[in-house]
C-alpha cells in the first residue's frame, strides 16, 4: 500500500511538472492533474491539500537535484573565476529541463507565504555556492555579487525563456556580463 502511494504521488509531481511546463500556474489544476494521473479528482485532495501543496512538494523534491547539479558542475573547475562561470552556465543550461520551467513558472505564480518562504529557502542555498567562489576571488562584498550574479542569472533565464535569441547568445552575453562584474 505505501508503495502504491509513493508511486501515485510520483505521478501526481510528474503530472505537475508537465503542466507547469507546458501552461504556467494557470494549467496547475486538481481536474487537470487528475485527469493526466488518470486518478479522480477528489483522490487527488488525499495526496494534496493544495495547489501550494504541490508546488511546495515540487521544490522539495526537484530543487536540490537542480542545485546539485549545478554544485557538480562548480566542483569540475578549479578558481574562483571558473567555479562562477559554471555557476551561470550550468543554471543556464537547465532551462530546458522539465524540473527548470516548472520551478520558473513557480517562482511566477501567486503562492501562500509558505511555499513562497521555501522557494526563497531553496534560491538562498544555490546562491549560498557561489559566495565562496567570490570570496575566493578576493572579492570585498561576496554575499551582495553572489546575490547580483543571481539577478543576472535569473534575467538570462527569462531572456532564454522568451526565445528571440538563441540561448547560446544569452549565455555568453550572462557569462561576460558576471565575470566582468565580479572582476571589478
Amino acid at each position: 500500500m505505501a508503495e502504491h502511494r509513493s508511486m501515485q504521488r510520483a505521478a501526481l509531481l510528474d503530472a505537475a511538472r508537465s503542466l507547469l511546463s507546458e501552461g504556467g500556474t494557470e494549467a496547475l489544476t486538481f481536474p487537470a492533474l487528475a485527469e493526466r494521473t488518470g486518478l479522480a479528482r477528489s483522490s487527488v485532495y488525499e495526496y494534496f491539500r493544495s495547489r501550494a501543496a504541490v508546488v511546495e512538494e515540487l521544490c522539495e523534491v526537484d530543487f536540490p537535484v537542480w542545485a546539485a547539479e549545478v554544485e557538480a558542475a562548480m566542483a569540475a573547475v578549479d578558481g574562483g573565476e571558473a567555479k562562477v562561470e559554471a555557476y551561470v552556465r550550468a543554471q543556464l543550461a537547465l532551462v530546458g529541463d522539465r524540473r527548470h520551467r516548472a520551478v520558473v513558472a513557480i517562482s511566477a505564480s501567486e503562492l501562500d507565504a509558505g511555499a513562497r518562504e521555501k522557494i526563497r529557502a531553496a534560491h538562498g542555498g544555490l546562491v549560498a555556492m557561489i559566495v565562496e567562489a567570490l570570496r575566493e576571488m578576493g572579492h570585498a562584498e561576496p554575499r551582495l555579487a553572489a546575490m547580483l550574479v543571481q539577478g543576472v542569472v535569473d534575467s538570462a533565464v527569462r531572456r532564454i525563456e522568451l526565445g528571440v535569441e538563441e540561448p547560446s547568445v544569452v549565455a555568453e552575453a550572462a557569462v561576460g556580463m558576471v565575470l566582468r562584474g565580479v572582476r571589478g
